[in-house]
């Protein structure tokens, strides 16, 4: 049965905090539902009423887009352990890019990772639990290193130019542009 809070309590935020993975959607007007599996050590709570995940480089830009034109966000942990659970985070969603306000306070919080675009800032609106006894029990061999190495060897300037061209989403929505590129200590900002 679901149960819905205004905000998260300390049993979702345990929860939240064991999983490996999380799912983000996004919609706008008449545009693709967009539904994207995050990994890494990439999502944090800020407050039960504010939460944040970090974005690396991908195949898109989708959520970006969808949060300027819309702003609504629905984040998904599933425990793939015992007890079953699902849980949803509805809110509102703000990308967050490194030379804007706000950024230096939300980079805090993570260890930022090669390939890392933007930070996604969200108000949480409500939280959904349900049951999850239809979500099978697995478990975690490792994380994938692909998407980091990718990232950490590419050629900034090759990487900055892949990344101008991602001002709109799949349905031509307009994106911000995500000029940015990190590897270990090393920051550069590409114009």
């Amino acid at each position: 049965m679901a149960e819905f809070t205004e905000t998260l309590r300390p049993g979702h935020i345990a929860m939240i905090e064991q999983q490996p993975i999380f799912f983000v959607a996004t919609a706008a007007e008449d545009a693709r539902i967009n539904l994207s599996p995050k990994g890494y050590d990439s999502f944090r709570i800020l407050s039960p009423g504010r939460v944040a995940y970090l974005d690396l480089g991908g195949s898109g830009n989708e959520t970006n887009a969808h949060l300027i034109a819309d702003g609504r966000i629905t984040i998904m942990f599933c425990n793939f352990q015992q007890p079953p659970l699902i849980l949803r985070i509805y809110g509102r969603g703000n990308p967050v890019l490194p030379w804007e306000n706000g950024w230096d306070e939300l980079a805090g919080y993570f260890t930022l990772l090669p390939g890392t675009r933007q930070i996604f800032d969200i108000a949480v609106e409500s939280v959904q639990t349900s049951c999850g006894w239809g979500v099978p029990v697995m478990h975690l061999d490792k994380e994938r290193e692909t998407l980091v190495k990718y990232h950490a060897q590419a050629d900034p300037a090759e990487w900055a130019g892949k990344h101008k061209t991602r001002r709109t989403s799949i349905d031509g929505l307009p994106a911000r542009p995500t000029d940015r590129y990190i590897a270990g200590d090393r920051t550069a900002i590409f114009e």
